[in-house]
């Protein structure tokens, strides 16, 4: 069986080695300018360009149409979207796999809501993977991957909250806590799909050390761990030492973020997916 993982652009993927995988982009858009997530932006310069920027900004997340030229001639397909709770791509998705398998029905499709965003949908596409290139079939991939998902977390940390609240993602009122005496806003997806805040931290350090102690409260013991960042890369190496130094077989990632990521994560933020305890 011929399957594919089709991720929309919040899982900060461009390429998946050994299995077939495709980014479905979602859409940062301006009064000015549309920028598009995929492998041919420059994020840099979208950053540099929305930092200057004073007017309205929004983004957009695929169409049915785009998830269906994404499904080609598989005969399965893993759909994995940014969390139903801020956007309307897993909605999108669920169209277009149930119209694909009215159209055809001896294939198969399923869509995993991430309930989250950026490093924990990574966590959850690289699982695919690995459980497609061990030659399972389609249901017992999607039972795997429903119970993996249980185990997943996503923790961030961000200096700026301004597109999240101008978007309405957030409390404005806790936006302006902020960037203000260099307060970093930590939080986690909760398991509604929403953006918890659960703590203020001023100063890097301790926004880092509040990170890590919320990673061991959500049951980390050494498992697999993501960290992207939008421009902050010495912030995400200290954590991943921070990691080692407690768990010295952790298997850490470091990547940058993609566009709609560094969009509400804005500069400086990291965003942290981790194997853990099972969610309550």
């Amino acid at each position: 069986m011929k399957i594919k993982i089709i991720a929309d652009s919040s899982a900060d993927l461009n390429s998946l080695q050994g299995c077939a995988f495709e980014s479905v982009p979602l859409k940062i858009i301006t009064d000015e300018k549309e920028y598009v997530d995929d492998e041919d932006l420059d994020v840099d310069g979208m950053i540099s360009d929305l930092q200057k920027y004073k007017g309205v900004s929004r983004s957009s997340c695929p169409n049915t149409q785009e998830w269906i030229d994404a499904f080609e001639d598989y005969d399965g397909v893993f759909c994995v979207t940014i969390t139903s709770g801020l956007s309307g791509s897993c909605n999108a998705a669920s169209i277009a796999v149930r119209e694909y398998l009215e159209t055809y029905p001896q294939k198969k499709g399923y869509v995993i809501d991430s309930l989250s965003a950026g490093s924990e949908i990574t966590l959850i596409v690289e699982k695919l993977s690995e459980l497609i290139l061990q030659g399972l079939g389609f249901d017992e991939i999607k039972e795997k991957i429903i119970e993996y998902k249980r185990r997943t977390h996503l923790i961030f940390c961000l200096e700026s909250l301004r597109n999240l609240a101008n978007n309405g993602r957030c409390n404005p009122a806790v936006a302006k806590f902020a960037g203000i005496l260099g307060i970093r806003i930590v939080g986690k997806a909760s398991l509604e799909g929403t953006l918890e805040i659960t703590d203020k931290a001023r100063g890097e350090e301790k926004a880092l050390r509040t990170i890590f102690k919320n990673m061991i409260a959500g049951g980390y013991a050494g498992e697999k761990i993501r960290i992207h960042h939008c421009r902050n890369i010495q912030a995400a190496k200290k954590l991943e030492e921070m990691i080692k130094k407690e768990f010295r077989n952790a298997v850490v990632k470091i990547q940058e973020t993609r566009a709609l990521c560094s969009f509400y994560a804005e500069a400086g933020g990291l965003l942290v997916g981790y194997e853990g305890a099972v969610k309550a």
